[in-house]
């Protein structure tokens, strides 16, 4: 193990120390080494995999932003062999959170995502993309049907 020094501007630190407090750090050590390996992990994530994938897109919305429900509609409509379905929920007043299964090449996938969390009216958005290997084989089918 190396011991390292950083610096760390104040609200940072107090932010990183309430956190340990919360979760029961015995030290900003064990916390910190944490913090770091769920950043690597998201980098990684984030990365935009090479092939096939499915997605979950998640964003929340403000639903009375001007023409933003018109402009995702288009969007989707523009991208329909993306988007396989989308749940629709109302949080409260103003807010709205969408859930879109995705399936696609994973660069047009984080593409189209990205373009629908940049939209002006979006609060929050996050994709999850999951490779798929897109050269196997169909298997026989014992259910009578198959996936495409």
């Amino acid at each position: 193990m190396q011991r390292i020094t950083i610096t760390i501007e104040d609200d940072l630190l107090a932010e990183i120390d309430a956190a340990a407090e919360a979760r029961g750090y015995q030290n900003r050590s064990e916390i910190i080494r944490d913090l770091a390996r769920a950043g690597l992990q998201q980098n990684a994530e984030d990365a935009v995999p090479s092939g096939q994938c499915v997605a979950a897109l998640v964003y929340v919305y403000d639903h009375a932003a001007r023409d933003l429900s018109k402009r995702l509609v288009q969007s989707f409509h523009g991208h329909h062999d993306l988007s396989l379905a989308t749940l629709h929920v109302h949080l409260d007043d103003d807010s709205c959170m969408e859930v879109t299964a995705l399936k696609g090449a994973s660069s047009e996938v984080r593409h189209f995502a990205d373009h629908i969390i940049a939209e002006r009216g979006v609060r929050y958005g996050r994709v999850v993309m999951i490779p798929t290997a897109s050269e196997k084989k169909p298997k026989a089918r014992k259910h009578g049907h198959h996936h495409d």
